[in-house]
């Protein structure tokens, strides 16, 4: 039995509760986080409660641990954990600077210590599937992508207050999510250009961005967010794959090749009835998926590198990357 220790009991924390309590041969040895609040949540799960990085290590030894804090702090927990060997997923985004993540990379190789990033979507059914399509071209050649990430949060959603400092903005919340799949369907990026507002909420961090992506292989993609925009237009609401957003029938990837075209999360898959031609009728096919939840397929996989049988699947460089 692996002994994880979930380090912040705030929503993400919470989710990656339910998803070890999900995983046979795991369990949530305990729950770390200053704020007094969180033994409520450990006595309720079973785990012991600590409110510090310090304190827990000092009183038990754990085999991995799962860093759900605010970004900001993430590049304290991470080499807290480094420093004693302890393999850590950090959630994304990896930390909020560039040079905080190499941090996290160097130490993590120098210390021979697992770390993983959270970017669970690539544990989930729905991006394995596209990645399989693209790879067995399917689609041919890609060409383009966009990706609509446009969501309303509510007014209070900011009342927590690293919400909305830098780091809190959609960009690192949610459209990194976004940038690290197209990363893993389609490979390097080679340049980024972008814009940022925050016009609509008028805080300390952007509410809106575009962004236009050029990747090493010639695909060309476009992404726009906004956390102030109502929509259904978003992964959160689309995939399905986090039962507390209500799914929507519609997508928010758009992937374009010189056979077909696929969107998705609906999977359906468009292409000419006779030759490829913009005169000549569509058809459209859907790709069957059968839907796993991304993060107890997360916690799954950490468990095996724990245990020294998997190489991560989503690596701490990967997370630099992304970032």
């Amino acid at each position: 039995m692996l002994n994880l220790a979930v380090i912040g009991a705030g929503l993400v924390g919470k989710a990656h509760l339910a998803a070890i309590n999900a995983v046979p041969g795991a369990r949530t040895a305990c729950i770390v986080d200053p704020d007094p609040r969180a033994q409520e949540v450990a006595l309720a799960g079973g785990a012991a409660y600590y409110p510090s990085l310090t304190a827990m290590f000092a009183a038990q030894q754990i085999d991995g641990a799962i860093l759900a804090t605010p970004s900001q702090m993430h590049l304290e927990g991470a080499l807290a954990c480094i420093g004693h060997k302890c393999p850590v997923l950090v959630e994304k985004p990896l930390a909020t600077t560039i040079k905080d993540a190499e941090q996290i990379v160097s130490a993590a190789r120098d210390a021979n210590t697992p770390v993983l990033t959270g970017h669970h979507r690539r544990h989930g059914a729905i991006l394995k599937t596209v990645k399989s399509l693209i790879d067995d071209g399917a689609l041919g050649a890609i060409t383009s992508v966009h990706v609509t990430c446009w969501f309303r949060k509510p007014d209070d959603y900011f009342d927590v207050e690293w919400r909305s400092k830098p780091g809190g903005g959609p960009v690192f919340i949610n459209t990194i999510h976004d940038i690290d799949a197209l990363r893993f369907l389609f490979g390097a990026i080679a340049s980024v250009s972008a814009l940022t507002s925050a016009r609509t909420r008028g805080g300390s961090v952007e509410d809106s961005a575009a962004v236009v992506l050029a990747f090493q292989s010639g695909v060309l993609a476009t992404i726009t967010v906004s956390d102030a925009t109502v929509s259904p237009w978003s992964w959160e609401l689309t995939s399905g794959e986090n039962p507390g957003f209500p799914a929507t029938s519609q997508a928010s990837y758009l992937i374009g090749g010189t056979k077909a075209s696929l969107s998705v999360p609906d999977m359906m898959l468009w292409c000419h009835q006779r030759a490829d031609s913009w005169t000549n009728p569509m058809q459209a096919q859907k790709i069957a998926i059968t839907k796993t939840d991304p993060l107890i397929a997360q916690i799954q996989q950490f468990a095996a590198v724990i245990r020294g049988q998997e190489p991560p699947l989503v690596s701490a460089m990967d997370g630099l990357q992304s970032l």
